[in-house]
């Protein structure tokens, strides 16, 4: 049994299988079965995802979509599309993320591609969101990626064309309102995100 995270090697490769086995404390991610720590939030940033996670979640009071905030296992299997028997070797835990297909949903989480994933950057991930993530992310087909920058007060989305690659908006900053693509209707005050 894996009690700790230094019983693992962090250059090996792992799957989900491995994943669920560990039962030590830090949080961790798998990326085509690569390890990637996760550090803890700050205040500022959970303020941050409360703020966009209640608005949504408020929207969708009537909805079949469902919105889940992290800890909260999405199990993207790569490459696409996956073939029976394959194992599945990314586990990311999205700061937040919206499922309209409810038959991805299983009691450990999400299995395949979310419609929106929002990730809130921490000083030391932004390498991490801003490259390997939004590869991935576009990759397994998840219609909106949302990436917010704290310092900045910046909301910037990617929006998956029909062609399957991420269009960047505009950066979205206070004073703009911000809808998601597939939820007609919804509108959020950019700059309510960041207030403290």
């Amino acid at each position: 049994m894996i009690t700790q995270l230094d019983q693992l090697d962090l250059h090996a490769q792992y799957t989900y299988a491995d994943y669920i086995l560990w039962q030590f404390q830090e949080r961790v991610e798998l990326i085509k079965g690569c390890i990637r720590q996760m550090a803890a939030p700050s205040v500022r940033h959970q303020r941050i995802s409360v703020v966009i996670l209640s608005e949504i979640k408020w929207f969708l009071k009537k909805s079949l979509c469902q919105v889940f905030s992290a800890p909260f296992d999405v199990r993207l299997p790569f490459p696409l599309p996956r073939r029976m028997g394959e194992k599945i070797d990314t586990v990311v835990q999205p700061n937040i993320c919206v499922i309209c297909d409810r038959s991805k949903l299983d009691e450990q989480g999400c299995v395949g591609a979310p419609d929106l994933i929002v990730e809130i950057l921490s000083p030391g991930n932004a390498r991490k969101e801003m490259r390997e993530k939004y590869e991935f992310y576009q990759e397994s087909g998840i219609t909106e990626y949302w990436v917010v920058f704290p310092s900045e007060q910046v909301l910037q989305r990617y929006i998956l064309n029909e062609q399957s690659i991420y269009q960047a908006q505009l950066p979205n900053v206070e004073g703009d309102v911000v809808g998601i693509t597939f939820l007609p209707g919804f509108e959020m005050q950019v700059g309510d995100i960041f207030e403290e």
